[in-house]
């Protein structure tokens, strides 16, 4: 299957846990507070308020966006190569997390194939990207 194949897929997979959270995609906090904090803060009540939120699946999808998002959100360096390569590496774990999360919650053989492909493509991602930052001496994480 095509790289790009499976990058559309990741994308539709992202976007389809992002649309099952209307509650959520409005309150990323991200106003005029840039601190440390994110905007997390208010986090926990929309969660709360979500008819799914007692869903292990759903707590579990949550809690992978979290941290992906934190990941994403390290010191930027003006150096949009490496900015780059910095966030994607939080964000292609943030695939492979909602892919193992489908592998163990989910039923649709198709789409526990299309996670078992998004997992190997990501991982091969997520080395060149750190292979890539390492050889221009740049921190990883």
């Amino acid at each position: 299957m095509p790289k790009w194949t499976l990058a559309l897929g990741a994308v539709a997979l992202a976007g389809a846990v992002l649309l099952a959270q209307p509650a959520y995609a409005g309150s990323h906090g991200h106003g005029d507070d840039h601190g440390n904090d994110h905007g997390h803060e208010d986090q926990g009540e929309t969660y709360a308020d979500n008819e799914h939120a007692d869903n292990p699946a759903v707590q579990a999808y949550r809690e992978a966006n979290d941290r992906m998002h934190e990941g994403m959100m390290g010191d930027f360096t003006g150096d949009a190569d490496v900015d780059f390569a910095r966030g994607m590496i939080p964000h292609h774990q943030g695939a492979i997390d909602m892919a193992n999360i489908v592998l163990e919650h989910g039923e649709d053989e198709a789409i526990r194939d299309l996670a078992r492909e998004i997992i190997d493509a990501q991982e091969e991602e997520i080395a060149f990207l750190r292979d890539w930052l390492d050889e221009r001496g740049h921190d990883v994480d």
